[in-house]
């Protein structure tokens, strides 16, 4: 069995071992992020909107951090949206804010019903920069 090359942010390692999953693994040149959510050092969601889509694009920053990467380096987001049909246009105007300079990495958006009490987690793919 191959051990799992896991990148682990500072700070984060208790609400990852809560919850029994890598926050990131490294694999054949490219970072596969878990799903980031907007909780605030304790763990509980950031109660608005745009701070909650803040935080999580400030922890997956910590995450691609650790491995030695920046948004500029993700090839594929994938978002999750709870009640997209009244929040989506909220949410894309703060995602807009880490985008940087085109081209940009694709996209795909899902609407779902629940996200362990968040609105919005991103999760995403990233080519290492030294792969």
């Amino acid at each position: 069995m191959t051990i799992r090359d896991v990148v682990f942010p500072p700070g984060r390692q208790a609400l990852y071992e809560k919850n029994r999953y890598s926050p990131a693994v490294r694999a054949n040149g490219f970072l596969f992020v878990s799903g980031q959510v907007g909780s605030r050092d304790d763990g509980s969601p950031e109660p608005d909107l745009d701070d909650q889509v803040r935080r999580a694009f400030g922890n997956l920053n910590a995450v691609l951090a650790a491995a030695g990467c920046r948004f500029e380096d993700v090839v594929d987001v994938t978002v999750f949206i709870v009640d997209p049909q009244s929040t989506f246009e909220r949410v894309w105007a703060v995602a807009q804010e880490y985008w940087g300079q085109a081209p940009y990495p694709n996209v795909t958006a899902v609407g779902v019903t629940w996200l362990y009490g968040f609105e919005f987690e991103i999760k995403v793919i990233a080519r290492l920069p030294h792969a």
